[in-house]
């Protein structure tokens, strides 16, 4: 216990020992001596919990990891207190030197930890040389874990920047050494690295059962059908682009180490075939293990402790998940040790993030029909009880609407406890004229999905529900998505998964219903994603990447979903705005006394005028707010700017950044606090 305490400490304090403004974050190998400390498996664990919450904690697409409010807050699923530079024209810049997202700190560690690591055990991962003390499948269980951390790192930068370097060592004190290993690999390849690691990840901990508390081999295969997916449908919609490897313009043929660059597979086209298939392969292992096993919704929120609860909603709720085979991956917290605000945020304002109008919109009727089928959006036909109220537009909907839509009145509190002191008890109207408050709301429509009925989890800003990383339902999705891509088509398996979700989703399970009916024009209104490099797409893709939308609402996928599709060109000429609820001329302007509702245009305004829509604008109270004109957008902004410090580190001499071996993305300049160029 006092080596593993002693690690511990030793690995917080390597922290210190690493610069980032270095050419890449290293640290002094004599900081830690792998001869003392990586001898027996209890060290291997210790060292490999030290990186979970700061690779994890990190990990933006590990779904809820943080927390269910902001991580969505910028895509058309939500919106934010102010709107992101991202689509707004001209003021996302290349930084200088202030980005952390280009960074290799815990890809050191991680490469520091299998150096030294697979030196005592085995290279080939067979373990023919093991040295270490220890149960030999929880030692292959932690390495298995490392290669995993480390495909999460190579994962968040990948999605970001596309290209990327690939270092596998911890690399010495050497300026060459380092200046070489910053030559960015084409993106496939850094994917084809990614799921490398995921492999030997899943086969290393295939042989140890641990607690979903813990990193597993199922957890590793849908990584990996995530991953190849992602670059999968991102070379399919890209292609012939500069964002993609050989496209016209790639930036990337401007080095000679990459100058005359083949793909793996011989084309751009079998790549996408390669990457489908890998992503099928990984998604139905997992699938095919969990399909029986969703959490069961009953489409009803409980509003009184004599009513049963709804397991689906308590899977976001509940302190611990153990009994939730669907959480492949969550983490735990405990009072007064590790918390969050989440139950705080769902149970008040969600921090002033709401959700939109075109989300709400997205989802489906209980009969499976789109909404825009029954009447207009603002009246309906009676079974669609149109959107002039916040209980109507929840009536007869797709049950993951219905609970987690939030409607003044409803009880948000069952179980009191004289501990609790944060909670509101009964949902107020949305508090929209509400500025400078956690408990104002954007657009209306909020959330109370992560919003514990306990009372006792309301502490002072301190809640300790479990957050959920990773949920069994994603491979199901991921393979749906995977085989209509591939093949054009759903085969068996595919149409049983989207069988099982739409009916734990109480949505009548005919999906071919929906397809019929589905109006591309009409879905386009409300949905980014109705689009893929400003094409509408065909109804049956477009089905399944609703299906998507709407099971992970709030749950931190929906910006690299948009990405991988390239679902923004179509802003670049039409600017999209923002709605929310359906405020003026309807009962609800009632809740609001005539004073609050400021609508003249002024700094001092509170919401947007009548005269521009019926329904709440939050960035049109007044012509100085970001994208006061529309979300709009730029093609660079698929991916992230390199910072130009970056460059200049990277130099052997001079200061002429052209000669660094980096190269900058598509469209963004080799100059600091300069916008896209396109």
């Amino acid at each position: 216990m006092k080596n593993i305490a002693k690690i511990i400490m030793i690995s917080t304090a390597m922290c210190g020992l690493i610069s980032c403004d270095d050419f890449l974050d290293r640290e002094p190998q004599s900081s830690l001596s792998p001869e003392t400390y990586f001898t027996n498996s209890s060290q291997l664990k210790a060292y490999t919990d030290r990186m979970y919450p700061e690779i994890l904690l990190s990990h933006s697409n590990a779904g809820n990891y943080y927390g269910i409010y902001g991580i969505d807050k910028d895509t058309d699923n939500q919106a934010g207190g102010e709107a992101s530079d991202i689509y707004a024209d001209g003021l996302w810049k290349v930084p200088h030197s202030e980005s952390n997202d280009w960074n290799f700190l815990w890809i050191y560690h991680t490469n520091f930890f299998l150096s030294n690591v697979l030196a005592r055990y085995g290279e080939d991962i067979s373990g023919s040389q093991n040295t270490i003390e220890g149960s030999l499948s929880e030692i292959k269980h932690y390495i298995g874990e490392v290669y995993f951390l480390r495909a999460c790192e190579y994962f968040k930068r990948y999605w970001k920047f596309g290209d990327f370097p690939i270092v596998t060592e911890p690399l010495s004190d050497d300026r060459e050494a380092l200046i070489e290993a910053n030559r960015r690999m084409p993106r496939n390849e850094v994917a084809r690295f990614i799921l490398s690691d995921l492999d030997k990840a899943a086969q290393l901990m295939a042989d140890q059962d641990m607690s979903t508390n813990r990193i597993n081999r199922d957890v590793a295969l849908l990584l990996k059908s995530r991953v190849a997916l992602y670059e999968a449908t991102w070379l399919k919609y890209f292609k012939g682009t500069p964002f993609v490897p050989n496209g016209e313009g790639w930036p990337g043929k401007s080095k000679d180490y990459n100058a005359n660059y083949e793909y793996p597979s011989g084309s751009i086209d079998n790549e996408i075939d390669y990457f489908l298939g890998q992503s099928m392969e990984a998604a139905k292992e997992v699938a095919e293990k969990y399909k029986g096993s969703l959490t069961v919704n009953t489409g009803v929120l409980q509003q009184s402790v004599d009513e049963p609860k709804n397991p689906y909603y308590e899977m976001f709720a509940s302190q611990d998940l153990s009994n939730y085979p669907e959480a492949m991956l969550w983490r735990m917290y405990a009072r007064n040790l590790v918390t969050h605000e989440t139950d705080i945020m769902a149970n008040s304002g969600n921090d002033r993030i709401g959700v939109t109008r075109g989300f709400v919109n997205n989802f489906l009727m209980a009969d499976g029909t789109p909404v825009y089928r029954n009447g207009s959006y603002a009246d309906g036909n009676g079974y669609y009880m149109g959107d002039k109220t916040l209980h109507d537009v929840r009536q007869n909907r797709d049950s993951r609407l219905t609970i987690f839509l939030k409607e003044p009145g409803q009880v948000n509190i069952l179980y009191e406890d004289p501990v609790g002191t944060e909670a509101q008890m009964i949902e107020p109207y949305p508090q929209i004229t509400t500025v400078e408050s956690q408990r104002g709301n954007l657009t209306g429509y909020l959330l109370r999905k992560g919003a514990s009925f306990d009372q006792g989890n309301y502490l002072n800003m301190n809640c300790y529900s479990a957050s959920i990383c990773y949920r069994s339902v994603e491979a199901l999705l991921n393979y749906m998505e995977a085989c209509y891509e591939k093949n054009g088509m759903l085969d068996n398996s595919a149409q049983e998964y989207w069988r099982l979700i739409r009916k734990r989703a109480c949505v009548d399970t005919d999906f071919e219903r929906t397809i019929a009916q589905t109006d591309m024009n009409e879905e386009a209104k409300n949905d980014w994603g109705a689009y893929s490099g400003g094409q509408l797409i065909d109804a049956t893709l477009y089905n399944i990447r609703r299906e998507r939308r709407c099971e992970f609402l709030a749950e931190g996928l929906r910006y690299m979903d948009l990405c991988r599709w390239r679902s923004m060109d179509q802003m670049i000429d039409t600017p999209y705005f923002i709605e929310g609820f359906h405020l003026w001329n309807t009962p609800m302007e009632d809740w609001y006394e005539d004073s609050e509702l400021l609508a003249d245009g002024s700094d001092e305004a509170t919401v947007s005028s009548p005269s521009i829509s019926e329904y709440l604008r939050p960035y049109q109270r007044n012509s100085k707010q970001v994208c006061y004109d529309g979300y709009t957008w730029h093609l660079a902004h698929y991916l992230t700017p390199i910072m130009y410090k970056q460059f200049l580190v990277t130099l052997e001499s001079g200061n002429n950044v052209e000669d660094s071996p980096l190269y900058q993305n598509p469209y963004w300049p080799l100059m600091a606090d300069q916008p896209a160029e396109k």
